[in-house]
């Protein structure tokens, strides 16, 4: 909308509750700010916690638990406790380079191929000497599992598991014998270690002994959720699902030693796996103590307890990695000095820190949709199964509890000092998961971060950045040996080493954009929460990024502007079995983007390098712009294929990056391309795997189709994308679904692009009331807003002092000027 509407709104002095923190947080990462953390009042409280009643049998029935660089599936069984290990630095191999050395040379031919449109030969040529020999990189894998057989308990009574997001802490009740059992499991940030504590009331006593078994290969396609748990007739008290699992299944490797550690703990000590030819180098340790009122002992590989009535249970775990070079830690000496400090302490007082720390940046939000959770009486994954026929009301609780439960997610798996958050975030049962468990750049490892600036979990990002700038480094090689260019790349895949060649084959990994990708998420984070020191920080990779472009970008011989070549639309053919191409809408959209975000970083830290400036503004401006097919539909290849195209309802829809994450194409500024993309939509279909269904359910938000998004929404969370314990299904599971999910339900209430703050842009009619409280915006701005009969009935904002901040309310465009206290709120007629 134009000027019409417009109106200048200074608020003066009206008082709000809470404050914007905007000073960096004391991460180490400048620009992450400390924000309002929100209380919750009984009245409309949300509904925090998935709970069963009965324990998990497959993987995706337990619940995670993780602090960043542990993490821990938790079973809830009574009679033999399974929590499943992984530590962020467990990967296979070591240091290595892939690339292809006929790269360079290779690499003119493949574009005259491409432009004389000989695709197949070009195909074929690609595949030969440009993807790395052998294509592939190194898998994460799994820290183990420790199973805990207990002693004396009869078929149990009163059974209940949960897990609490409020507090991160995953909890098992049930009675035995007349006495109650209860169990929590949380993984601590700040002692950094994974809590086990047990305790019998009533005259019980703990009698179980610890055993370890070594990482090993899973059968996903057998371990695979069959959706029919939920209504099984035999998980009664006692049933099979509290089978016994055998800690000797698979032979132990000779380089594996369990051994005691002290009167009290057990010692495990390995090394990673070995992939595709390259040696593993890492060591690591798994440690487990027990600590209490039982006599405790260590015999042979197994620790034992007896007597016990209250016993905490420490677990850490590390591994010799240092950095992607080097991999010459001690993890005996770490996981020792973790635990033996953490031992130190009462169990209440770590619990205590545990839980303050998460909250720290768990409350910072707080999400109602409708008056209360009325699904909430109901166990989660009977919730889940149920979808299809759940009233609005319910389901309402169902996509309040998914998108808090995205968040936690987050925390869990991506704090400051741990890896990224991968393609199952930290959590992952086996040495060699689906698709490695690597980073893929080509979206889903973009999608895990989609939530974290408006759910206000800036800090999460930190690890991404380290990794950004680790990957550049060996970016560089690559587009020096293989490009010949400037700057750094990356292409659809990284792992802990920092590969960045291109793997997997012609129609997968044959595209340069993946850091410039990557470089949104570090942008985000400088939008959201603008700071000059992080963005002197991320500048020189925005320009390494930018400079690969400037130097590689090629002229289309059809005279439409500069392109990409040889580079494909991921991971979809525009021929049968063929993807190679020129010049596919999303490189050119991303590179757009890239160089934009330089140009206004170049700026404002004052580089004075004006060649390189100049080269950005005359290159962006000659990308081939995007352009609408004969369907009426916009196009993901600069050619008129999409009619053609072998894949009609593709799961990816990469040419829609405009739209959303970034705002290129909007429904303000650039009506022709939005109606052109949902005509695009509409052919692909509203659902897909769970992470495009999620993708999906963004874009129809972010165009402002509320409904549609609804449908979609309601696609996503039923038992056939979404698992028991409510991860992603893909299949199999994948974290990104969870997080754009996440992220998509926020943006259903509250966007920020284009300079405006957007309110209820896109609200169902399902969801006519509700309330969310500390979402943040672009411009270091915090938003808490309450709804009723479908418009906005209370507005606070919280920035910085006298900040002009513009927004959209309906069809009316207000700015507002915030107090001398950074704040501003708006009620009643100011909302109409």
């Amino acid at each position: 909308m134009g000027k019409a509407g417009h109106q200048h709104i200074n608020l003066g002095r009206r008082r709000v509750l809470g404050t914007m923190g905007l000073a960096a947080a004391a991460t180490g990462m400048p620009g992450l700010a400390g924000a309002t953390v929100v209380a919750r009042t009984e009245a409309g409280r949300e509904q925090l916690a998935l709970w069963y009643e009965r324990p998990a049998s497959p993987w995706v029935e337990a619940l995670p638990v993780g602090n960043g660089r542990l993490g821990a599936m938790v079973y809830g069984r009574p009679l033999q406790e399974r929590l499943q290990l992984n530590e962020d630095t467990l990967w296979a191999g070591g240091p290595y380079r892939f690339d292809n050395p006929e790269f360079k040379t290779a690499l003119p031919r493949v574009r005259a191929l491409i432009d004389a449109g000989r695709f197949i030969e070009a195909r074929d040529l690609v595949a030969q000497s440009l993807i790395s020999k052998p294509a592939t990189q190194m898998p994460y894998g799994t820290a183990g599992d420790l199973l805990l057989d207990f002693h004396g308990l009869t078929p149990t009574q009163a059974y209940r598991r949960s897990l609490d997001l409020d507090t991160a802490i995953a909890t098992t009740r049930f009675e035995s014998n007349g006495a109650r059992h209860v169990r929590e499991v949380f993984a601590s940030a700040p002692d950094q270690v994974i809590v086990l504590h047990l305790k019998a009331n009533g005259g019980g006593t703990l009698d179980f002994d610890v055993g370890y078994r070594h990482p090993r290969q899973v059968d996903y396609g057998k371990t695979n959720y069959d959706g029919k748990s939920a209504q099984d007739p035999s998980a009664a008290t006692g049933g099979p699902w509290d089978m016994k699992e055998d800690l000797e299944e698979s032979k132990r490797p000779a380089s594996l030693v369990v051994r005691a550690d002290g009167p009290r703990a057990l010692l495990v000590e390995g090394g990673n796996a070995d992939a595709a030819g390259i040696k593993g180098v890492l060591r690591y340790a798994v440690r487990v103590m027990a600590l209490g009122d039982g006599k405790v002992t260590v015999e042979g590989d197994r620790l034992r307890v007896r007597g016990g009535r209250d016993v905490t249970v420490l677990i850490g775990a590390a591994t010799s990695f240092v950095n992607f070079r080097d991999t010459s830690g001690d993890p005996a000496q770490s996981v020792r000095a973790r635990m033996d400090a953490a031992a130190r302490k009462p169990y209440a007082r770590l619990r205590a820190d545990h839980v303050a720390a998460h909250r720290a940046l768990f409350s910072r939000l707080s999400l109602r949709l409708g008056r209360a959770d009325a699904g909430a009486a109901v166990p989660t994954d009977a919730r889940i199964a149920a979808v299809p026929q759940t009233d609005d009301a319910a389901l309402a609780g169902l996509s309040a509890l998914y998108a808090q439960y995205g968040r936690y997610l987050l925390i869990s798996s991506s704090r400051p000092g741990s890896q990224p958050a991968n393609l199952q975030g930290i959590w992952n049962e086996g040495i060699y998961p689906p698709w490695g468990g690597k980073y893929t750049i080509n979206i889903n490892t973009e999608m895990n971060y989609w939530p974290a600036e408006a759910a206000n979990l800036g800090e999460c990002v930190e690890p991404v950045v380290r990794m950004v700038e680790e990957l550049a480094v060996n970016g560089a090689d690559v587009a020096r040996d293989s490009y010949g260019a400037r700057g750094w790349v990356a292409h659809h895949n990284t792992d802990l080493w920092r590969a960045a060649a291109p793997i997997d084959g012609p129609n997968w990994g044959m595209w340069p954009c993946g850091g410039a990708w990557m470089c949104k998420t570090l942008w985000d984070h400088y939008e959201y929460t603008p700071d000059d020191a992080y963005l002197r920080r991320i500048y020189p990779l925005l320009k390494g990024a930018s400079q690969f472009f400037v130097d590689v970008l090629v002229e289309d011989p059809q005279g439409r502007g500069l392109v990409t070549s040889p580079s494909i639309s991921p991971e979809n053919t525009h021929h049968p079995d063929v993807a190679v191409c020129a010049g596919p809408a999303m490189d050119r959209q991303i590179v757009r983007d890239l160089f934009a975000w330089t140009l206004a970083a170049h700026e404002r830290v004052g580089d004075p390098d004006m060649e390189f400036r100049k080269a950005v503004e005359t290159k962006r401006a000659r990308l081939a712009p995007d352009r609408i097919g004969a369907q009426g539909q916009l196009q993901e290849w600069l050619e008129d294929w999409d009619g053609q195209a072998p894949e009609q309802h593709h799961r990816h829809v990469s040419h829609l990056y405009a739209v959303y994450p970034s705002e290129q194409i909007n429904v303000r500024d650039t009506p022709d391309l939005i109606k052109a993309a949902k005509t695009t939509l509409n052919t692909r279909g509203d659902l897909s795997t769970g992470w495009a269904t999620a993708w999906r359910l963004a874009l129809w938000t972010r165009m402002g189709e509320g409904e549609r998004a609804y449908g979609i929404l309601r696609g996503l969370l039923g038992r056939e994308r979404t698992y028991p314990n409510m991860f992603d299904s893909h299949p199999p599971f994948q974290i990104d679904g969870n997080f754009g999910g996440s992220a998509a339900i926020l943006e259903m209430l509250v966007q920020s692009w284009g300079g405006e703050i957007r309110i209820l842009p896109a609200l169902p009619r399902a969801w006519p009331e509700g309330a969310v409280h500390g979402v943040r915006a672009r411009g270091g701005v915090e938003v808490d807003l309450d709804w009723a009969g479908g418009r906005a009935t209370r507005l606070t904002l919280r920035g910085k002092p006298g900040q002009a901040v513009q927004v959209r309310i309906g069809q009316r465009l207000a700015s507002i000027k915030l107090d001398a206290s950074g704040r501003a709120r708006l009620s009643g007629a100011a909302l109409s």
